[in-house]
């Protein structure tokens, strides 16, 4: 205990800077640790979504083929031969779901387009700040 107490000053600051730096590489591991830790969990987040959205899309696949299906039905009550009115039925729904893909990727893509994809606000405040620094200088 006497010899720490009689270390120079120069030893000292080595002794604080050596403990401080060995603190920054824990903190440093820690915060790895951690990240690695969130991201396998942001993993199987992802992975279920994914799963989720094919069956999603299975089953409106199994919806889609019964609409198809149930219009047929309608169309031969109605008279209409059984070739007919399923070809009919696949056709009329097949038109209806490409016009609704359609909205929607037209919808999607226009938000894609430069304006919508400016950082106005920080621009703004990019030209405030070099602005406040050219008047300093």
């Amino acid at each position: 205990m006497a010899d720490k107490e009689n270390r120079s000053l120069p030893e000292l600051v080595t002794g604080l800077v050596s403990d401080i730096s060995g603190l920054f590489r824990k903190e440093i591991d820690l915060a790895k640790a951690e990240a690695s830790e969130k991201m396998s969990h942001a993993l199987l987040g992802l992975e279920a979504f994914a799963a989720g959205v094919i069956l999603a899309i299975c089953a409106i696949g199994v919806l889609l083929a019964a609409l198809i299906k149930g219009l047929t039905v309608f169309l031969v009550a109605q008279g209409m031969l059984e070739t007919t009115a399923d070809a009919l039925s696949s056709i009329a729904v097949g038109v209806v779901v490409a016009l609704v893909a359609w909205v929607l990727i037209a919808r999607g893509l226009s938000s894609f387009k430069g304006e919508n994809l400016k950082l106005e606000r920080t621009a703004a405040s990019l030209q405030r700040d070099a602005q406040v620094v050219k008047d300093r200088t």
